[in-house]
Parts: structure tokens; sequence; C-alpha cells
């Protein structure tokens, strides 16, 4: 699955939430930007992750109603392993470690993840 750009996942984290949605009911869940994005930006974007593969449409006579193809997690699960080959030369334990380094984890968060990996086993 090839990585969506900002605008798209922003677009995308919208649609995942509402399930279906008209152009319109995006436009009115997008965070506080004044001005709110233009009906025919929203309506390209659409269209640009329909050619993807990650969007689909009923049409309702003129109008479509849009919906997601690929769940949060399935792409998820896509960016995860891409940022983990391109970053950390496929290593999920650099990975893990990198975050734990950087992002300070508490010794309970820590002991979260080992029990995490422990009832993987």
């Amino acid at each position: 699955m090839k990585k969506l750009t900002r605008k798209e996942e922003e677009l995308m984290k919208i649609l995942w939430n509402l399930e279906k949605a008209f152009v319109k009911d995006i436009i009115e869940r997008y965070p506080n930007p004044n001005p709110k994005p233009h009906y025919n930006t929203i309506s390209s974007l659409v269209r640009l992750l329909q050619d993807k593969g990650v969007i689909g449409f009923k049409q309702y006579g003129n109008t479509y109603q849009y919906f997601p193809l690929v769940s949060k997690e399935e792409y998820r699960q896509s960016f995860m392993k891409q940022v983990v080959s391109d970053y950390f030369d496929n290593s999920y334990k650099s990975a893990v470690a990198f975050f734990v380094k950087e992002e300070g984890l508490s010794a309970d968060e820590i002991n979260e993840l080992v029990q995490i990996i422990k009832d993987r086993k």
C-alpha cells in the first residue's frame, strides 16, 4: 500500500471516524482551520484516494457517499512496517529501543511492553 500524504491521512482519519460520509460531512469534521477547506479541494482529495484504492463510494443521483476500503488498522500496519524498514533496518527491536529512549517511557510502561511480549509467546 502506498504511503498517503499528510492531507490524505487527515481526510482518512475523518472518514475512519465517520465510516461513511458525503464531502460536506467530511468538511464539517475538519479541525478548526479558518477557513474550512474548499469543497473542490476535498472532492479532489477524495478522487485521489479513490485512485489509490483506499476509498470507495455509493452513488445517490448526483451525490456520492464515500467510505474507507482500507481500515485504520490495515493502514497503520503497512505504515509501521515501512517506518521500521526505512529507519530501523527492519529491526523492531531497534524501533522499540528508540521509543523507549526518545519518549522516556516510565518503568510501568516498559513493564507493560514486556508483559505484551510475554503474552504473545
